[in-house]
């Protein structure tokens, strides 16, 4: 079968879902994956809640190997002005996840063209974004006797040109850790300070404070990183806030950072609250939010196959901030992500980012020689 690559990717780029409200792109993908596997009698497939499963029983098989890839979109407007922008408002593929799924058909399609030596997963995965949905799968038993032994996935880099794969050996991406906090004082009169106990004051405080982490608590070889997006507190001018409530991120490139991190920053809100006299209220969302730690044997393998594939400019890149949930799948089981090039000006998560879609059919031909070397060793 012959897929339109473009076609795909700008079918599921006007239909961007939240996590686990991917139902229109459930369906697209299952249609898709129904005509790819049609008369393939060691095809299998499955669904969990909106993700998928398909798995491709090997002929003779000595081990599982996976391929992943994340459905679900962001919550932002797009600004992209393309003809097949997105019709779900106040939704958009900002991160390219529908450029990874494009690419995971693709793989799909080539790979199920003759039974493999060993079997196959593919997994497309909701709610990468807001709620670890690999984590979620994994706990929930999904993958069953189709759990992989060894897991690959990547995801688009707008900085790299198209052509290039970027990886290491290590930790490619950091772990992160959603924090939000509430301080809780008493309101009142601006004209009457002193018969209230204002929280901004106090968020204030916090928000200068929580900087002092990274820049006397963390090695400076280690690096991590402390920021608070958003605080909202008080509603006029003339009245003291009751509640101050702030959301920010922790993100490391090891757990034991993290949880370092973590525990100075509950350290010194309710240290601050103390000496304020405010009660406060300190939540650490870590989930399935861990760093994205590569094995070095596979990555070794990984690296040394594409580095003598033609046309391929293999990068071997430091790691980067960036999060994501296929760390948790990376602690269960043994793997690799990588960068795929994509070459635009915008970042991920811009709401003007827009992906060449030349990548695709590149992506497609390496990846695809890549695993079949994996099914058929």
């Amino acid at each position: 079968m012959i897929l339109d690559l473009i076609k795909i990717r700008r079918d599921l780029h006007q239909i961007p879902e939240i996590g686990l409200e991917e139902v229109k792109t459930q369906a697209y993908l299952l249609e898709r994956i129904g005509e790819i596997t049609a008369g393939k009698d060691f095809a299998e497939q499955r669904t969990w809640r909106t993700g998928i499963l398909v798995f491709l029983k090997g002929s003779a098989p000595e081990k599982t190997v996976g391929w992943r890839t994340d459905i679900d979109a962001l919550p932002v407007t797009e600004e992209t002005g393309l003809a097949f922008a997105s019709t779900h408002e106040g939704r958009m593929h900002a991160c390219g996840h529908d450029m990874h799924m494009t690419v995971a058909l693709g793989l799909l399609n080539e790979l199920v063209k003759t039974q493999p030596k060993n079997n196959l997963l593919f997994l497309f995965q909701p709610a990468e974004e807001n709620e670890a949905g690999g984590m979620l799968m994994y706990e929930d038993h999904a993958f069953g006797t189709w759990e992989p032994d060894e897991f690959y996935g990547l995801h688009v880099r707008p900085d790299f040109k198209v052509g290039d794969i970027a990886t290491n050996r290590g930790t490619l991406f950091a772990g992160t850790c959603e924090v939000f906090i509430t301080f809780k004082g008493k309101g009142g009169h601006a004209a009457f300070p002193h018969e209230a106990n204002d929280a901004l004051v106090a968020a204030s405080y916090f928000v200068t404070q929580v900087q002092t982490i990274v820049s006397r608590n963390v090695d400076p070889i280690e690096g991590g990183v402390v920021t608070f997006g958003s605080m909202h507190a008080g509603t006029t001018n003339n009245v003291i806030a009751e509640t101050a409530a702030l959301h920010g991120t922790i993100r490391t490139l090891t757990q034991e950072m993290s949880l370092l991190i973590q525990k100075r920053v509950r350290e010194i809100a309710e240290g601050l609250a103390a000496s304020f006299g405010l009660d406060v209220d300190v939540v650490l969302k870590q989930g399935g939010y861990l760093p994205v730690e590569n094995d070095p044997k596979l990555a070794q393998n990984l690296m040394t196959y594409f580095e003598q594939a033609e046309g391929v400019h293999l990068i071997d890149c430091p790691p980067a901030m960036t999060g994501e949930d296929f760390g948790y799948l990376l602690h269960k089981i043994p793997g690799v992500m990588f960068w795929l090039g994509v070459d635009t000006p915008y970042a991920l998560h811009h709401p003007k980012m827009s992906p060449k879609e030349e990548a695709l059919p590149f992506a497609v031909e390496k990846i695809s020689g890549f695993l079949k070397t994996r099914a058929e060793e």
